[in-house]
């Protein structure tokens, strides 16, 4: 699904992970049964509650879990502030890490991270509502523009890049396609991970026409509309 990492996967990225994103209870066992499907689908997760409001990972030992159990590239992100939690996620399993908030907050901590680890390790999250750039799990949208915000990074190292239409997500209402275009044609080697209202195997396929080579969904997959089997003429 992307070059070097996720590329050679096919087209889809799955977002599995379930979190309860207020008592950041997460439960897996049930996705994680068949091995063929640990293979062909999940290929790719993201962990959306991994801190305390003290300021510590709480959920090191579910990546943990994932990863002992399962056969997939794990993407952490969600709460990432320091150096530490890095070390953290990638000792316990996961093979890359995605930082948005950081990015904004302490962009000179998010660049020292590309340059430590590589582009292969660190994924932008670069979360829009119209097009300016939402932080702090979307409670907060800034004045940053987005399609310059992930120019910058670019400039800086980052190759890949999970875009969120925030307005979108969860609603099954179809995927900003135009929104994606307009980021390939402005960097157009940018790796772009859409994300948000995926709601059927033809919305993965107009993402695939349009040149995105990669797309995280999951309640489409929860409530059933899409099923795991469609999606191996992707593979």
């Amino acid at each position: 699904m992307r070059t070097k990492i996720l590329k050679y996967f096919g087209m889809v990225v799955v977002l599995i992970i379930m979190v309860n994103l207020t008592s950041c209870e997460v439960s897996i066992e049930s996705w994680y049964d068949d091995d063929d499907y640990s293979e062909i689908y999940y290929r790719t997760t993201r962990e959306l509650c991994s801190r305390t409001k003290e300021g510590r990972i709480i959920n090191y030992r579910i990546l943990e879990r994932i990863a002992t159990r399962t056969s997939l590239i794990i993407d952490f992100g969600g709460g990432l502030k320091q150096e530490d939690d890095l070390e953290i996620a990638f000792e316990s399993g996961a093979q890359m890490v995605t930082g948005g908030s950081i990015a904004v907050k302490n962009p000179e901590m998010f660049t020292s991270w590309i340059s430590k680890f590589g582009s292969e390790k660190i994924i932008l999250g670069a979360d829009a509502k119209e097009k300016k750039i939402a932080i702090s799990g979307w409670e907060e949208t800034t004045s940053q523009e987005l399609i310059p915000f992930i120019k910058g990074y670019y400039d800086k190292g980052i190759t890949k890049v999970i875009c969120t239409d925030i307005a979108r997500d969860g609603m099954l209402q179809g995927p900003a396609i135009d929104l994606y275009k307009e980021i390939r044609d402005e960097i157009p080697f940018l790796y772009i991970i859409a994300s948000g209202g995926v709601s059927s195997i033809e919305d993965i396929e107009k993402l695939s026409e349009a040149g995105i080579p990669a797309v995280i969904f999951g309640k489409a997959i929860y409530e059933g509309k899409i099923q795991l089997k469609d999606l191996l003429r992707f593979t």
